[in-house]
C-alpha cells in the first residue's frame, strides 16, 4: 500500500518518502530501477478470462494516429509465445502486477460480500494497454479500484525536466524521449471510520533503453527477507515524502516509501517488489474484518470526509506519480484519478476537535516508529 506497515488501525495512512539516499545515479540518457510508495505467473489466462465491459472513452484526445514501437511489437509477440525467468524484466512485472490485481479484487469482492467490480479494459495506439478494476457504493466499501497500466510512449522534455528533482543527472533533452511504464496502483477507502484506508502502488520505468522503476511498500517482516535495512530506511522515506507543506502534516500513519533502488540485482529486486505485493491482503484483510462493522457516530464520518481532503490535496498537488501521468501524451484521465475517494470535505477555517482527535494530529505531525528497531 502506498504503506503497508503495522499502524493500520487509523482511518487515516500516511507514507514517506525523503530525497533518494546517496548511491549510483542513473546516467544522463536513462533510468533505472524499483520502487515503493504510500511494489511471476504468467497472467495470459486472466488476460483470456477478463470480464468484458463497455467501452469508455477516458482518455486524451490525440493529435494524430499513432502507431505501435517496434519494442511494443516485440513484446507482444513474446507474451504469446509465453515468458521465462530470462524475459525482459519490464514482461515480468507486467505479468505480477495482471496477477496480483486478479487476486486482490477477487478477495476484496467476497470481503465486501455485496460490490462487484466494473473491468474497463482499455488500449493505447502507441502501444501498451491496462485494465481498471472499480468498485463503488458496496457494503463495506465506499469506493476501491486496482488497476494496472502498461505504457509504451515518447515522454515530452517537461516529463522529463519533473524527473531531475530525483535524478540531477538526468539531461533534459529538446525532442521526446522513449519510455517505458507499467503499474499497479491500489486503493481502499472503506465506510466504516474506524477500517483504514489504503493506497500502495508498484511501479517499474524504462527511459531510454534501460530498466527503471518507481514505488512499492510492505511490511517488516517482507523488507527483513530481503535486507534488514530496508524497513527502517524506507519507514523515514515514506515520512519524509508523503508530507502535506502547506498543511505541516503527513498524509498518513506510517509505512514505507522508496524510489529508483537499484542497491542489488534487477531479479533480488523483483523478488522484493513480489514479497510486498504478496503482503497485502494477508495484512489488510484481518483488519478489515476486525473493524469494517465497529459502531461509529456522525462526528466520526464527519472527520474521515476531512482527512480525505487531505489525501486528495496530496495526490493532486504533490505526488510525482499523478504529475507524471498527467504530463504523459494519451494520458488516461480516469486511470490516474481512480484512486480518489468517491466522497471527501473542505471546511472553511475548520477546526480540529483535539480530545477526539489529538493524538492521531501528534502523529501526523511527528510520526511515530510503531516498530522500534537497534
Amino acid at each position: 500500500m502506498r504503506s503497508c506497515s503495522r499502524a493500520l488501525a487509523s482511518q487515516c495512512r500516511a507514507y514517506s518518502s525523503a530525497p533518494k539516499p546517496s548511491g549510483t545515479q542513473p546516467s544522463s540518457t536513462s533510468v533505472k530501477g524499483f520502487a515503493t510508495l504510500g511494489a511471476i505467473a504468467a497472467a495470459a489466462a486472466f488476460w483470456s478470462q477478463a470480464p468484458a465491459s463497455k467501452s469508455i472513452e477516458c482518455e486524451a484526445p490525440k493529435k494524430e494516429e499513432k502507431k505501435p514501437s517496434k519494442t511494443a511489437e516485440a513484446d507482444k509477440k513474446q507474451k504469446l509465445e509465453g515468458l521465462t525467468e530470462d524475459s525482459p524484466m519490464r514482461l515480468r512485472m507486467e505479468a505480477f502486477n495482471k496477477k496480483l490485481q486478479a487476486e486482490i479484487t477477487a478477495e476484496i469482492e467476497r470481503l465486501d460480500g455485496q460490490g462487484k467490480f466494473q473491468v474497463d479494459q482499455w488500449n493505447r495506439a502507441e502501444g501498451g494497454d491496462g485494465i481498471s478494476m472499480v468498485l463503488q457504493d458496496g457494503k463495506v466499501f465506499e469506493k476501491a479500484g486496482v488497476g494496472v497500466s502498461v505504457v509504451y510512449g515518447m515522454l515530452p522534455p517537461a516529463a522529463v525536466a519533473q524527473m531531475r528533482a530525483q535524478h540531477p543527472n538526468l539531461e533534459v533533452p529538446k525532442e521526446p524521449m522513449p519510455f517505458f511504464a507499467t503499474g499497479i496502483s491500489c486503493v481502499m477507502h472503506p465506510h466504516n471510520p474506524n477500517a483504514p484506508t489504503v493506497h500502495f502502488n508498484y511501479r517499474y520505468f524504462e527511459l531510454g533503453a534501460t530498466d527503471g522503476g518507481e514505488p512499492v511498500s510492505c511490511d517488516l517482516e517482507a523488507c527483513d527477507k530481503h535486507d534488514p535495512r530496508y524497513y527502517k530506511d524506507f519507514k523515514k522515506w515514506c515520512d519524509e515524502y508523503f508530507y502535506i507543506p502547506h498543511r505541516g502534516e503527513r498524509r498518513g500513519v506510517g509505512g514505507i516509501f522508496f524510489d529508483d533502488l537499484d542497491d542489488k540485482k534487477p531479479d533480488e529486486l523483483f523478488a522484493f517488489v513480489q514479497s510486498c505485493g504478496k503482503s497485502f491482503l494477508n495484512q489488510y484483510v484481518p483488519i478489515m474484518q476486525r473493524r469494517k462493522d465497529m459502531p461509529f457516530t456522525e462526528e466520526d464520518k464527519h472527520w474521515q470526509q476531512v482527512r480525505r481532503g487531505r489525501y486528495v490535496e496530496f495526490n493532486l498537488v504533490y505526488d510525482r506519480g499523478t504529475k507524471f501521468g498527467l504530463l504523459t501524451p494519451g494520458a488516461r484521465i480516469e486511470s490516474i484519478l481512480m484512486t480518489m475517494p468517491l466522497t471527501a470535505r473542505w471546511e472553511y477555517m475548520h477546526e480540529v476537535d483535539l480530545k477526539a482527535h489529538g493524538r492521531l494530529m501528534e502523529v501526523l505531525r511527528a510520526p511515530k516508529d510503531w516498530i522500534p528497531l537497534q
